[in-house]
């Protein structure tokens, strides 16, 4: 695991936009190398932070769903910040996150880490790959839909960076009658306290969405926590193997993934044929990805977790069935 935590962010993405500002001011140099299988909204917002900073970001193509460890190697350099890679990432595959790691350290480089915490009920957490930050959004810690919002970023640190760290820090003391207590610390980071060399100027955070997640994982328990990324690995591989037995959908990229994973509409079947005729039947189908990835012109990318059923998962496989 990593060393500190703050005590949450608006979001994932601004979490990961933070984490690059982070990197920016430690680290005084200005280029970020950020992988395209990262989620694109996440990339948008990046971009919008850094736009004022005159940041250059440098985004690698991702052919075979994940991220280039070669073409990587070729774009850092000693001017570079950070490298930003999710994990799993957008499409669902698994990146090398410790030969990635490696290759980034060997340039004096903040690696900076994204993902799903339920995954890491089975992969390597980032603290062991060496992360110096690992960010994410945090929503799906006993946290509900709810119209696009309120979401939960989580952003976690090296103890050497403790002090770079934005949003706000809890601490533990003592009182006046050394009775044990909790206190906001190192405020001096902070906007309010001299606002022109703050290295924290953000204003809002989601602690009661933390509090929230607090409770899912204190009721979950080591144990249930591994018994939940099982369900979700059972559950995305099983609607995966029923999938790519219909005709007319193969799967996109041949990689280890979890939740999430692409397939590919083949002859005259298009993902807008797919998902209009799955709306019709009270099931939302895949994401149309050619509005954010243009050369996965006919993907769509699924999504099955642990809220999903047996059954919902083979009702999806009947309907698919009727225009295959």
């Amino acid at each position: 695991g990593m060393d500190v935590a703050n005590a949450s962010m608006y979001d994932g993405s601004t979490a990961l936009a933070e984490a690059a500002l982070l990197a920016i001011r430690l680290k005084e140099r200005n280029k970020i190398v950020c992988s395209r299988a990262i989620h694109p909204e996440y990339r948008q917002v990046l971009k919008t932070y850094l736009m004022c900073f005159h940041a250059e970001i440098v985004e690698i193509d991702t052919p075979e769903g994940i991220t280039p460890i070669e073409e990587l190697k070729k774009l850092i350099d000693d001017k570079t910040a950070a490298v930003l890679i999710q994990n799993p990432n957008f499409f669902g595959c698994i990146e090398d996150m410790e030969t990635i790691s490696n290759v980034v350290h060997k340039h004096d480089t903040l690696f900076i880490a994204c993902m799903n915490p339920i995954s890491l009920g089975i992969l390597k957490p980032p603290g062991e790959y060496n992360a110096d930050i690992a960010v994410g959004e945090a929503h799906v810690l006993g946290n509900y839909l709810n119209y696009g919002g309120p979401y939960l970023g989580f952003f976690t640190v090296k103890n050497e960076l403790l002090r770079k760290m934005p949003g706000r820090i809890a601490g533990e003391t003592l009182d006046s009658n050394g009775k044990r207590c909790f206190v906001l610390t190192l405020q001096a980071r902070e906007q309010h306290i001299r606002r022109e060399k703050a290295t924290s100027n953000i204003c809002t955070n989601q602690a009661l969405l933390a509090l929230r997640a607090c409770i899912y994982l204190c009721a979950l328990g080591k144990k249930g926590i591994a018994e939940l990324t099982n369900l979700n690995i059972q559950k995305s591989h099983y609607a995966y193997e029923r999938l790519c037995t219909l005709n007319n959908l193969e799967p996109t990229f041949k990689k280890p993934f979890f939740n999430e994973f692409v397939l590919k509409a083949k002859g005259d079947l298009s993902v807008t044929k797919i998902n209009e005729h799955l709306l019709k039947n009270g099931i939302i189908g895949g994401l149309d990805l050619s509005g954010f990835y243009p050369e996965l012109k006919n993907d769509m990318l699924l999504c099955v977790t642990e809220t999903k059923s047996k059954d919902s998962i083979d009702r999806l496989i009947t309907e698919l069935s009727k225009i295959i």
